[in-house]
């Protein structure tokens, strides 16, 4: 069922990486159906990861650098440890997860969505403003472990080797730092929960708070079916992000009083995208985070803000740009849509206004055509171009 994508990831044969999205739910929700050997052949290179991400994301090389770096180091771990395991040897992994910090629509979720989908692993996509201290969804934080089973069709040992993204992850931090306000009491909470998760735990497969669960485990037991009762998290990857808003006042503060004293020339003022590449360890458990949390994140990363001339590069070279989304909508109404250079450009310059990263191309391009998919659909017009005059006008 499976055949070898590049180097060592897995996709299904005779599908196209958009038919296995449809068939499967989409890779975003990280339904699949890998077989778990396949896990202990992984056999990638970082530069395999990167370029596979390079047809997708415009920019952002250091994160996807340090994301194919950690993905790598991750699941070569995970073989050596399983060759290991076979020979009677037992050796320690200190995991690798990842922390990348960016503004909304840098391609954050983007990267990870499509690193889950090439190495064909389960994947958890959460927001961690769901979370409260006692639940998450109706149940609490351990069913983000149980939703990996979910997602790899009950297969609890191969759910052991996914990878759980949790996006926002700023909103824990507490008050007394830079982060969310009111957030001391459950943000410390999930905190704590979520390090256990990190570092190594079981997880029962069934929530105690659920009392369907409940039953259909006892009656697994009297009818004598022993199942897999619980997953443990040694190997499952985490990668969190957000975009840590007051975490660059924090970075300037104590830059500045770093100076004082040293020099009488005024230092050139870094921006704040710049800032958020000199944070330290200490600047997150200022902002608000627990000392242990963040030092079970050790691969830090930053995303880099979009320009218009990277939402331009989106639109003409990314695999997923949103042009052919719109040529296709328009082609099921018998319309050819063709966008100009200029359009192009007028549309990425209009996106940028919209301070919202790639996201604000969806809304800048809906705006633009919301007219033409109502007027033109069921008129003799077969061809739709659009120029920057078109748009402006």
């Amino acid at each position: 069922m499976f055949g070898q994508l590049g180097k060592g990831g897995f996709s299904f044969t005779g599908a196209d990486s958009s038919s296995f999205t449809a068939e499967t739910k989409g890779a975003e929700e990280g339904f699949v159906e890998p077989v778990i050997d396949d896990i202990f052949e992984f056999d990638l290179l970082p530069r395999d990861i990167k370029a596979h991400l390079d047809r997708f994301v415009i920019r952002q090389d250091e994160a996807k650098k340090a994301l194919s770096i950690a993905v790598c180091d991750h699941y070569n771990h995970v073989k050596t440890l399983k060759s290991q395991e076979e020979e009677g040897e037992k050796l320690e992994l200190q995991k690798q997860n990842v922390m990348v910090v960016g503004p909304t629509g840098v391609g954050k979720t983007y990267l990870v969505k499509h690193i889950a989908e090439l190495i064909g692993v389960p994947f958890v996509k959460a927001d961690a403003t769901k979370f409260s201290e006692t639940g998450y969804v109706g149940g609490d934080v351990d069913d983000l472990v149980r939703e990996l089973v979910s997602k790899a069709n009950g297969d609890a040992s191969l759910a052991e080797y996914g990878i759980i993204y949790i996006d926002e992850v700023d909103k824990l931090a507490s008050s007394g730092g830079g982060g969310m306000i009111g957030r001391d009491v459950s943000g410390r909470g999930v905190q704590t929960t979520l390090l256990k998760l990190m570092e190594e735990t079981e997880v029962p497969l069934r929530n105690p708070q659920d009392m369907r669960g409940q039953m259909m485990a006892m009656m697994d037991m009297q009818n004598g079916k022993k199942n897999k009762d619980s997953i443990n998290t040694k190997h499952i990857l985490f990668i969190v992000s957000g975009a840590f808003s007051g975490l660059e006042k924090i970075v300037r503060k104590r830059s500045q009083a770093a100076q004082i004293g040293f020099s009488t020339e005024q230092a050139e003022p870094m921006m704040d995208n710049e800032l958020f590449k000199h944070v330290t360890t200490q600047d997150y458990i200022d902002f608000g985070f627990e000392a242990e949390f963040i030092g079970r994140i050790p691969v830090r990363v930053v995303c880099e803000h979009l320009e218009a001339n990277d939402l331009e590069a989106i639109l003409k070279y990314s695999e997923g740009s949103l042009l052919r989304q719109y040529e296709r909508e328009f082609e099921a109404y018998g319309i050819d849509l063709k966008v100009k250079d200029s359009g192009i450009t007028k549309i990425a310059e209009m996106a940028a206004d919209e301070k919202t990263g790639a996201r604000g191309l969806m809304t800048v391009g809906e705006r633009i055509l919301r007219d033409f998919k109502y007027e033109l659909p069921g008129t003799s017009v077969t061809e739709l171009v659009l120029d920057e005059d078109l748009i402006e006008n």
